[in-house]
């Protein structure tokens, strides 16, 4: 009994905290109906961030919210839209499309935006291009990143390279695909780069290197923070998949 109460002052003082702080009303749902669990994951996603600080909590409320509603930053983008049809907006809702795997809506509204001051946008440009090769539309991207790769030293970056590499893959180029995503690997943050070299490797062929990539994502994610594990298990997975195909 004494368990029980304290859970449910527990509760009802978190309650508090989302009125008061003007969070959205579906936590009093889960914090309620859930508890202790709910209000646990409530004190980590919202209370925790806003109490310590830091870009690593801020990361974690955000991975939190986008499991609980992996639609709101979509909704919010696309309000700020209506509001204000700028380039940065528009941008924005751009990203969430893509992240929702709507990559004609995201290719449609990048297109739009590589107008004016605006045509040569770096951040634009590899957008687009991701989304058109989310699209099979390679042929259309390659133009987009090899312009972009041209503009200056500072525009080859390893999500550049990634994308030439996907698109040259995509068009059969081979051996310019495996410079660029080899490279590309070996100098992006994360695991989506090693993940598609693996990939690309596999499908081309060369499946003990495959392997070997995979053994090496293992290897990392083993090592790898709790709150980083699930995006990084999704592209381990799809390496995974290419290897055992």
């Amino acid at each position: 009994m004494i368990l029980l109460g304290l859970s449910l002052l527990f509760s009802i003082a978190l309650c508090v905290h989302v009125v008061r702080t003007g969070q959205q009303m579906y936590w009093l749902m889960i914090i309620l109906l859930f508890q202790p669990l709910g209000g646990l994951v409530y004190l980590i996603a919202i209370v925790a961030p806003d109490f310590l600080g830091g870009a690593k909590a801020q990361k974690a409320r955000q991975a939190a919210r986008q499991v609980l509603d992996p639609q709101r930053e979509y909704r919010e983008a696309g309000k700020a839209v209506e509001d204000a049809p700028t380039v940065a907006n528009r941008t924005r809702l751009a990203a969430a499309a893509s992240g929702l795997g709507r990559h004609a809506e995201a290719e449609r509204l990048y297109a739009e935006s590589l107008q004016g001051m605006y045509a040569d946008d770096p951040q634009l440009l590899l957008g687009r291009a991701n989304a058109l090769i989310e699209l099979d539309r390679a042929a259309e991207a390659l133009p987009l990143l090899e312009g972009l790769s041209a503009q200056s030293p500072a525009a080859r970056t390893p999500n550049v390279a990634l994308a030439m590499g996907r698109a040259y893959h995509a068009l059969g180029r081979h051996s310019e695909a495996d410079t660029a995503l080899r490279w590309a690997a070996a100098h992006l943050p994360g695991f989506e780069g090693m993940a598609r070299y693996a990939v690309f490797l596999a499908q081309t062929g060369r499946k003990d290197e495959a392997r070997e990539a995979l053994a090496e994502i293992d290897k990392r994610l083993a090592k790898t923070h709790s709150h980083f594990r699930k995006e990084a298990r999704g592209w381990r997975d799809l390496a995974a998949t290419a290897v055992s195909a």
